[in-house]
């Protein structure tokens, strides 16, 4: 038998010499060969900071050196960021309007009437152009406002 140090702990054993000759004996416990064939690291995920384990190669060919630990915390960093005129199908922002009343976090509660049912809330532009879709532009207004609004010319 030939005594041996482990790679991983340091911890020395015994080997066979014919073990040895055939290039074993380098580790003395499963475990520790299992430890040296781990080869990536831990890294926390850029959205809720949980800890994930990702292997060299998803570390090497990330375009934005950003990790997520699931799908669901990409998705929220993507959409952030792909919004608007940067998102590749950007139709010139004509249907945007209530994905951005809704991203203004503009509370949704009609105008006129005070009602907070959504399902009969729609958008309103202030000044009439469905292209201007900034901030202070957009209000919501029920359905029955809206149309108030609209025909009769009632004031906001």
């Amino acid at each position: 038998m030939i005594q041996v140090e482990c790679k991983i702990c340091g911890k020395e054993f015994s080997v066979k010499p014919s073990q040895f000759k055939m290039g074993r004996g380098k580790y003395c416990s499963l475990a520790c060969c299992r430890e040296s064939k781990k080869k990536g690291q831990f890294i926390n995920c850029h959205i809720c900071g949980k800890k994930t384990w990702k292997e060299p190669k998803a570390i090497n060919h990330s375009k934005s050196g950003n990790f997520f630990c699931s799908k669901s915390c990409q998705t929220i960093w993507r959409n952030k960021l792909y919004i608007g005129e940067k998102h590749l199908l950007w139709n010139g922002g004509r249907h945007s309007y209530r994905s951005a009343i809704v991203r203004f976090k503009i509370e949704p509660i009609c105008k006129l009437c005070k009602t907070e049912d959504r399902r009969v809330l729609a958008v309103h532009h202030l000044d009439k152009n469905r292209k201007n879709n900034s901030k202070n532009n957009l209000i919501w207004l029920c359905h029955n406002c809206h149309h108030l609004v609209h025909i009769y010319k009632v004031k906001i």
